[in-house]
């Protein structure tokens, strides 16, 4: 029995059609683009040729993408990045505003820095749905603020910041606006002009793509030192010889996705949300929103209370069902989610809750037998459960 996926916030089934544009560079286009003959050349035209699609995808300037092996790097690249040619030109900036629901690669890129002598970091708090306060915002932001930089779509619970009024906060105050989003890129319209932002985190295998590449989009004029360094690749910007086939399959992944398998998501998330929320002592994590414009269209997270996410996942697994009970990086912690923690629930109810993510694969016959089953399962452990009385 083939395992009925549900994890798609952890990685995503490369599409077919990805999988057949990415062959030819492993065999006859097999070059490195950096080589100046034929075949380097044409590995050099392909590369420019995905430039060009990610950055028309975001209303982006191709010379503003710069590829990497993926979100955790571009994640890396544009927060160390930015504060060591802060730190190197002496411009008295060293503070970063960032919030508590973020990945753990922003999160933990932070904690590095702050034990360098002099970076500061402000991590906002969030409301009980994940959103920002606004108006928490702008007090942290100080003269000394060099870089705003928060998740778009969360991945874990799926909340969508309001990107235009958190970009025009920045662009009055002055400082540079860095977005997260490799979860809501190509589920959500992302202009960068339009929203202000500065820099933008994406990454391939969130969208059907392969994994290990990615991108960063850098506005033309911002100025940042490379953390890794080699032989100048991506305009002196990340060092490396560039993953040619993963590159052109990340944008193959960007050129087929469809407004409609967005809105077929949004209708097939909020069936399965409707019908999960029927099983009495639920509780939705997140933005209510069901419309797709605060909330991702594929996601849902979902406490059950007195009984534990953990135990829910591995009686799914048996029925051949794949879920997550928090972000797939952090899966093999029993340490209550930081996400989770952040949005105000209890140990409890954090230890109960299980993150459901849909693909546009997923069909309605795939979210019937993963309802039976979970019915069944919720029930089995609330009958041996020691919390329920």
């Amino acid at each position: 029995m083939t395992p009925l996926y549900l994890d798609n916030a952890a990685s995503t089934q490369v599409d077919e059609r990805v999988l057949k544009k990415m062959l030819p560079f492993f065999s006859e286009n097999f070059g490195n683009a950096s080589s100046q003959h034929i075949i380097g050349k044409n590995s050099k035209f392909a590369l420019e040729d995905s430039r060009k699609i990610i950055a028309k995808s975001i209303g982006a300037k191709t010379s503003e993408i710069y590829f990497t092996s993926g979100g955790t790097e571009s994640n890396n690249l544009a927060l160390k990045g930015l504060f060591f040619y802060n730190k190197e030109n002496n411009t008295g900036k060293n503070h970063i505003v960032t919030t508590k629901i973020e990945h753990d690669c922003i999160l933990n890129s932070c904690k590095w820095l702050e034990k360098t002598p002099c970076a500061k970091v402000t991590y906002l708090n969030v409301d009980a749905e994940g959103f920002v306060d606004l108006e928490e915002l702008k007090n942290s932001i100080t003269e000394k603020t060099f870089l705003v930089s928060i998740i778009h779509g969360n991945n874990e619970i799926g909340t969508i910041q309001d990107l235009e009024k958190i970009g025009k906060i920045c662009r009055e105050k002055k400082v540079l606006f860095h977005i997260d989003a490799c979860q809501s890129y190509t589920k959500t319209k992302i202009d960068v002009g339009k929203l202000n932002l500065d820099l933008v985190t994406l990454n391939s295998h969130k969208i059907h793509g392969p994994k290990g590449v990615g991108a960063l989009y850098i506005r033309e004029g911002i100025a940042i030192t490379p953390i890794a360094h080699g032989g100048g690749h991506e305009r002196k910007i990340r060092s490396g010889t560039e993953n040619v086939s993963g590159i052109v399959g990340f944008a193959e992944a960007v050129k087929i996705a469809e407004e409609k398998d967005v809105k077929k998501m949004i209708e097939l998330r909020n069936y399965i949300l409707e019908k999960i929320l029927e099983i009495p002592n639920t509780k939705l994590n997140g933005s209510k929103d069901s419309d797709g414009k605060k909330r991702l269209c594929n996601n849902i997270n979902i406490s059950f209370m007195n009984i534990e996410g953990e135990s829910i996942g591995g009686y799914l697994e048996n029925e051949g069902i794949c879920v997550s009970t928090g972000s797939a990086c952090m899966s093999h912690s029993l340490e209550p989610s930081h996400v989770l923690k952040a949005i105000g629930l209890t140990p409890i109810e954090s230890n109960s809750s299980v993150r459901i993510t849909i693909s546009k694969f997923t069909t309605k016959q795939d979210a019937d037998y993963f309802l039976e089953k979970l019915k069944n399962v919720v029930v089995k452990l609330r009958r041996i459960s020691p919390f329920v009385r």
